[in-house]
């Protein structure tokens, strides 16, 4: 039982330490999937362990050595911590990613056309914004005429129209005045509703009348 002798644990630990130090920047770390590969591997390695030290102890009634009741809570123990580890792991990830989608207002084509944060995303937790954004939207279809459900609620606007600065180029939007080229540097008033998503984005600053 040469495998007794490793220590386990390491790995999944830096996996939590990875998200604690995402948490402290305040932004989030590209994914690590090698040591997501490795902790899942010393899973399968942990389960394998735990069967064959109990394989011959499955029949009901037989009666277990202390040694091999150890050898198996050691491994039922390691296995439980790996697993937490991981989930704790991509629930921290998920929650970020939550915050950001939140803080684009909904915007899952300005999120995701971030190069940046794309190259920290695994391929399933660009899926996962997809389908959380499926249902947002799918929601919000509900409330369209009484309430924009990823707008900021927390600073609801005072005024129905505003005065905007384009601070980044974002083409030609349609409003209720009509189609307005956004060009960098120019200013326009219009009505907030018709723009909020922009605002929140960044490509236009509230500049007032």
């Amino acid at each position: 039982m040469a495998s007794e002798n490793r220590i386990f644990g390491d790995q999944a630990m830096a996996l939590v330490n990875e998200a604690r130090r995402s948490n402290a920047a305040g932004t989030l770390i590209k994914y690590n999937d090698p040591l997501v590969r490795a902790v899942c591997r010393e899973m399968r390695m942990l389960d394998t362990d735990l069967s064959r030290v109990t394989a011959e102890y499955e029949i009901e009634g037989s009666e277990v050595p202390d040694g091999i009741m150890a050898a198996a809570s050691f491994y039922h123990v390691a296995l439980r911590r790996n697993k937490r580890c991981v989930l704790a792991y991509q629930n921290n990830r998920l929650e970020k990613l939550r915050e950001l989608y939140w803080n684009a207002a909904g915007s899952l084509a300005h999120l995701l056309g971030d190069q940046e944060l794309r190259s920290k995303l695994s391929p399933h937790e660009v899926d996962f914004l997809r389908s959380y954004n499926e249902i947002v939207q799918e929601y919000r279809v509900d409330f369209e005429d009484v309430l924009d459900v990823v707008g900021d609620v927390r600073n609801p606007p005072k005024e129905l129209n505003v005065v905007v600065r384009v601070v980044r180029d974002c083409g030609t939007i349609q409003t209720e005045l009509g189609p307005i080229d956004f060009q960098r540097g120019q200013r326009f008033m219009v009505r907030r509703s018709d723009i909020e998503q922009l605002i929140t984005q960044g490509f236009l600053e509230v500049v007032g009348k």
